[in-house]
């Protein structure tokens, strides 16, 4: 099978020769990885890992705004960012300037210089998903349109959750700029792929360690229907919708399935309302799963028995579909790179040290 013929079988609950596989790095373990392979390219990594994404986008063709002083970046929504090195092997951008807090009147939001989806060039979309045309492409991310992460890295994390309680228009005003940039970034990325274009990847954290970001009523009333313009966009270009979302989403997937979305990303095992078992009896044919390989506990902390039978149960469990073995988030520095090579072989049906040992 392709790669594109694996995911859609998974996705349609079909026969398949073995899951499908997507993988998730942060730039520090890539480059491990890389050099365990002797890789000079990502692309070679992801080949070997047997990874079945390809992500396209459009290229940036705007001129960035000034960059604040004392940040070493600035993005496209005026944010200023520093590299925070957390300890562990690896760096972060962090918000240092958060351009929007100074949003206070609706004049104000009226005057601020927002990014346009005219910034972007679509031009190439269709050729690149010609270079891939055997795998599932996808185009978006987890950062679209990633309201409460997006828009407080800006405006600050307090700030947005007290926009979207009090439903303050300012704030909301804010929250609605960004929603329709990546709407219409969306749209035109699909539309440049002229039907080549398999999956529409967006995010949202709508969970937490505990449960919901939020009350029910308030993602009903205020994140639904923003969230269901996209998956209906998936829809209408003929895409599957798949959305990352962190944290304990059990009690909203009942909900994620009458917005028809397809695919939920960024599945964590850990929290406590993640039982897996159950979840799968109750939504398993309606959404399928993207992630469940711990990033909290299993790669980081547990032993190369513990990843090959954490990897094991996930692929048993999900065997007859519905499912993309993945990591349950971006893996990050500090991991074992045997661990991480474990669980691939089992999700690939190698043997033992297939992949290699660590140098």
């Amino acid at each position: 099978m392709t790669s594109k013929e694996r995911v859609m079988a998974a996705l349609a609950r079909r026969a398949m020769d073995r899951v499908p596989i997507q993988i998730y790095l942060t730039p520090e373990i890539q480059q491990k990885l890389m050099q365990h392979f002797g890789f000079d390219a990502p692309e070679q990594l992801l080949q070997t890992l047997g990874v079945d994404f390809r992500g396209i986008a459009p290229a940036y063709k705007g001129q960035l705004p000034p960059r604040p002083a004392g940040s070493d970046f600035v993005d496209e929504w005026g944010v200023g960012y520093v590299m925070f090195d957390h300890g562990h092997g690896g760096a972060y951008p962090e918000a240092n300037h958060l351009s929007l807090a100074a949003l206070r009147t609706m004049a104000d939001v009226e005057a601020y210089p927002w990014p346009s989806p005219d910034d972007y060039d679509y031009t190439h979309i269709e050729a690149a998903c010609d270079a891939y045309q055997g795998y599932a492409i996808c185009v978006g991310d987890a950062g679209r349109p990633d309201i409460l992460n997006g828009v407080s890295r800006g405006r600050g994390m307090e700030q947005v959750m007290v926009d979207i309680m009090t439903e303050d228009p300012v704030g909301m005003a804010i929250i609605d700029k960004r929603c329709d940039f990546y709407y219409e970034m969306s749209r035109r990325s699909l539309d440049a792929g002229n039907g080549k274009i398999d999956i529409l990847c967006i995010g949202e954290d709508t969970g937490n360690q505990l449960g919901p970001m939020f009350s029910l009523e308030v993602f009903d009333a205020f994140f639904r229907p923003r969230l269901q313009r996209y998956i209906d966009l998936a829809h209408e270009y003929g895409c599957k919708a798949m959305m990352h979302s962190c944290g304990d989403t059990s009690l909203l997937q009942s909900r994620f399935i009458e917005m028809g979305l397809d695919i939920l990303d960024a599945m964590q095992p850990e929290p406590v309302g993640m039982h897996l078992e159950t979840l799968k009896e109750q939504f398993q044919h309606k959404l399928a799963y993207c992630g469940l390989v711990s990033t909290q506990q299993t790669l980081p902390f547990g032993t190369v028995a513990d990843c090959r039978a954490e990897a094991r149960h996930r692929l048993e469990l999900f065997r007859d579909g519905g499912y993309i073995f993945a990591p349950a988030h971006c893996i990050q520095a500090d991991n074992p790179v045997e661990n991480v090579l474990a669980v691939f072989e089992e999700a690939l049906g190698l043997a033992p040290g297939a992949l290699g040992a660590p140098v």
